[in-house]
């Protein structure tokens, strides 16, 4: 994409609220890969979709700084519930403090450790989830929340073009492996629909039929 076309879609999308612009200034500042967050556009487009839903449980697997999961708490139908899972403890913090900031704390649930693990032990039927954590593994972690997604419920994978290597078949770096395998998966798998959207690093909306 290029610039000019960058800010034409910008000025043309409802402005980024002030806490989530400054969630997004401080990831820049105090963390390495800060593109990692989910950023504005794709920030407001997780928000429809989550309003659209109006979800009573959301699952979230990659919480970083916390972006994302402000966004989708957005949409929660009334009492609603999302629980979001980060590898890493240095961030829970951090994006606890951003979840106040928004009001969204109260609706937040934070585990902390290897999704892998963890998913497997929630006993919850998700009407939407957003898989944004380890590329080497999105393949598993479709497998374990499949069953725990209500059917008409919704899966959202983030990253599924990783900068077009997802469409280089030969490579062999493990990032790239896992969204080449996953994607290959998701388009063989006849329990689900599917669309692919070239927004930010490529988002693929999965729904579970009835």
């Amino acid at each position: 994409m290029t610039n000019k076309l960058e800010q034409f879609l910008l000025h043309n999308t409802t402005p980024e609220d002030t806490i989530l612009e400054d969630l997004n200034r401080q990831t820049h500042i105090r963390f390495v890969n800060p593109n990692m967050a989910t950023g504005h556009p794709q920030g407001k487009f997780l928000e429809f979709i989550s309003r659209m839903i109006k979800p009573e449980n959301i699952l979230e697997i990659g919480t970083f700084t916390g972006y994302s999961a402000i966004c989708l708490a957005k949409g929660l139908g009334p009492g609603g519930q999302m629980i979001t899972i980060e590898l890493n403890d240095e961030l829970t913090e951090f994006a606890r403090d951003y979840f106040v900031k928004a009001g969204v704390e109260s609706h937040i649930t934070q585990l902390t450790g290897n999704a892998l693990e963890i998913i497997p032990a929630l006993d919850h039927l998700f009407d939407l989830v957003f898989i944004d954590g380890d590329k080497r593994e999105y393949t598993g972690y479709f497998r374990q929340v499949f069953e725990k997604v209500r059917p008409g419920g919704f899966i959202l994978a983030d990253n599924t073009l990783w900068g077009g290597e997802a469409m280089q078949p030969d490579s062999t770096d493990q990032q790239t492996r896992g969204i080449i395998e996953f994607n290959e998966m998701i388009r063989n798998d006849n329990r689900i629909e599917q669309v692919l959207l070239p927004l930010r690093d490529g988002l693929t909306i999965i729904h579970k039929p009835m």
